[in-house]
């Protein structure tokens, strides 16, 4: 049976004061939402680099198999699809049961703990991985269900004597986001790169106790607005008030386009930023950093919009909220677009500044401006009056669905990975009996415990043909290479690539591997062993793959084979000190793990990691032979596939925005008291 609302006495304001000054409890909303913002941002803006470089290196035992780029942009989609799911959650425990206040504050205290969790990766008694998972998964509890909450609670602090102040506040509060965003997407980069994962987890963790604490401080000052309870379920029965939410799931359905692309500078974008040349502005960007752009334009075009752009715009027709998301989703195609000609150049093998970044940040912070805080105070205004939170969460599902879309992509993009055979593999159980993880069948043999080999059946599924592979082990079980019956044919065609770039004149820095019309001679009647043709594709000024349809004849499927190659290119420059190089933190981590406490072994991994990261005296040319694994969907051609996505989303937009009304609903001084008088009725009947 549902609760009854709370409706007995209270020290705390349950209606707006009668004034046209600001609410007192405005400060206290805002420091909250800096200091949260700063935990969210923080954490995200270093998870895709994480997973990718970082992750496989949390344990004690030596890997070198790291998430591909498309498997850490998925699971970070789905974290933040997951994210802006439980709005839905919150809202409705804030407008039915608890109502916003006590929601925020009981689940700020879960999102603590995700951080925390987060700051544990690497610790007993779990894996890293379940301890992110596990983080992940309470701060997108707790984050998600406190931010429909947060939203209306500033809403709620006004009243209609007041109310004309209410857009700027949401531009403050809009500021304090991206104030909080700024100073993290700076700071934990800097700090993951040198102090390692704990460090860099855990100071967004105290950022998250701060903010409770600030929201803890402000309980006497904020009006608090009563649950629904049964009144919010007359109102969701009640299809005058009700029809609101479906009508704006139709506007918000667009909208979540937006976010599929606009929550990419935390994914693809960071993956990019790896080939461009990040020296910029007179300082070396790490790739994570380049997000802070985003928050200091928007602190910037805020008021460039509101006292310039706009008001031009409305002398030639009038400018809703409706038209302002329109303009956005159109904005949008061009930062998108700008990334994908972007690309272009980094697949034709050059290294174009990260600069080039920054145009399509301020091109996709203008959409931001005209969409997302257009949607903000949109969905308030929009809201019934005990309907704000759950209004509210229907536009934060809007971030969450275009999230889920990404993800999706990212993950049918990807082929399956012979490799996830040997993932988390147990010597002893595993060597009892066939493996089977339902892409790949293998048997496990330890006929040299030092040395383990897993057999992988080929696409015939008998062992002991010709299409099957080995996959070499170490003795903790992780693999190491892969061989199989074209492994020769890709090493003849990778040593004449690389034949090409040694033999080019110039110092290292301007050798590059050949464009793909250049390599059309060296890879001509190249085969792999079962007949089928190798390919030559240029990844980036460092890399290319060779490519090939595999054992099954079928290009795009598990079963195909690929070689990348990678230089590794020697540093001339006098600032590098190979004499005492600091190492950073994932470098320490690699030195203790790989040299296994004897120090001759930590020396041989020290030079090691000098000549890969341009220290070294020399070039360093490396191959990886892969079967399966592959990114159907890669470089510039994934950019302008997002980039065809927005512009049809906002062609389609128009009309439907045409045929949106508008009806405002704002709280009034007089109806709060007589919605407490209802509720207080109401609970007596019942």
């Amino acid at each position: 049976m549902m609760s009854t609302p709370d409706t007995s006495p209270s020290a705390y304001n349950d209606r707006p004061q009668a004034t046209t000054g600001m609410p007192p409890g405005i400060p206290y909303i805002i420091g909250n939402e800096a200091a949260e913002r700063f935990s969210f941002y923080g954490m995200k803006a270093i998870l895709t680099v994480f997973m990718v470089d970082y992750l496989h290196w949390m344990s004690s035992a030596a890997t070198n198999q790291g998430m591909s780029n498309a498997e850490a942009t998925e699971h970070y989609h789905t974290f933040t699809a997951a994210a802006y799911f439980f709005p839905v959650i919150g809202a409705l425990l804030s407008d039915i049961f608890l109502g916003k206040y006590r929601t925020i504050l009981y689940l700020s205290i879960v999102y603590c703990i995700g951080h925390g969790a987060l700051a544990l990766m690497g610790s007993p008694p779990m894996s890293a991985g379940m301890w992110l998972f596990a983080g992940l998964l309470l701060i997108s509890i707790g984050s998600g269900g406190i931010k429909p909450c947060v939203s209306a609670h500033v809403g709620d602090q006004f009243g209609k004597s007041n109310s004309h102040m209410l857009t700027k506040v949401y531009q403050w509060f809009y500021f304090s986001i991206n104030f909080g965003s700024f100073i993290s997407t700076l700071l934990t980069p800097w700090v993951l790169e040198h102090y390692g994962p704990h460090w860099a987890f855990g100071i967004p963790g105290v950022l998250m106790a701060i903010a409770t604490l600030l929201f803890w401080m402000g309980r006497h000052k904020f009006v608090h607005i009563r649950p629904g309870g049964y009144r919010f379920l007359q109102e969701l029965l009640s299809w005058e008030k009700f029809s609101s939410i479906p009508k704006l799931m139709i506007i918000f359905s667009f909208v979540a386009v937006f976010w599929a692309l606009f929550d990419q500078t935390g994914s693809s974008w960071v993956l990019q930023a790896k080939n461009l040349n990040r020296e910029w502005l007179g300082y070396t960007w790490l790739e994570s950093q380049i997000q802070a752009i985003n928050p200091i334009l928007v602190l910037t075009l805020i008021p460039l919009f509101q006292f310039l752009i706009y008001p031009t715009i409305d002398r030639v027709f009038p400018l809703t909220p409706i038209r302002k998301i329109s303009l956005g989703l159109f904005v949008m195609i061009g930062g998108f677009a700008i990334v994908a000609l972007l690309q272009e150049r980094v697949d034709a093998g050059s290294q174009p500044s990260i600069g080039w970044q920054f145009l399509a940040y301020a091109v996709l912070t203008a959409s931001e401006v005209m969409v997302s805080i257009t949607c903000l105070e949109f969905a308030y205004t929009q809201a019934p009056k005990t309907m704000k939170s759950i209004v509210m969460a229907v536009f934060l599902f809007s971030v969450s669905m275009g999230n889920v879309f990404t993800a999706t992509v990212n993950r049918y993009i990807q082929t399956p990975a012979a490799a996830s055979l040997a993932a988390d593999i147990d010597l002893e159980e595993d060597a009892k009996e066939p493996m089977d993880n339902g892409s790949f069948v293998g048997e496990l043999k330890l006929d040299d415990p030092a040395a383990p080999k897993l057999t992988l059946l080929g696409p015939d599924n008998t062992l002991g043909t010709p299409d099957d592979a080995t996959l070499l082990l170490n003795k903790e079980g992780k693999l190491d290479s892969i061989e199989n019956a074209s492994l020769t044919s890709f090493n003849a065609v990778a040593e004449k690539i690389e034949a090409y770039f040694l033999d080019q004149t110039g110092d290292d820095s301007t050798r590059a591997f050949p464009s793909v019309e250049e390599a059309q001679p060296l890879v001509a009647g190249a085969e792999d062993a079962f007949g089928n043709p190798i390919t030559y594709k240029l990844l980036s000024r460092d890399q290319y793959q060779l490519v090939s349809a595999g054992a099954d004849g079928e290009n795009d499927t598990q079963w195909d084979e690929t070689l990348t190659g990678t230089v590794d290119r020697a540093n001339t420059s006098d600032t590098v000190n190979t004499d005492a190089p600091t190492f950073n933190w994932l470098e320490r981590q690699k030195i203790a793990i790989e040299s296994e406490g004897d120090p001759n072994k930590a020396e041989t991994v020290k030079s090691k990691l000098i000549s890969e990261r341009g220290g070294g005296d020399e070039t360093k040319l490396s191959r990886d032979y892969a079967i399966g694994g592959r990114t159907l969907l890669e470089g510039a051609a994934y950019f302008w596939f997002w980039t065809t996505c927005i512009f049809v989303t906002a062609i389609l937009f128009v009309p439907v925005g045409y045929l949106y009304k508008e009806k405002t609903y704002i709280q009034d001084e007089e109806d709060a008291e007589h919605e407490a008088e209802a509720l207080a009725d109401e609970a007596i009947s019942t």
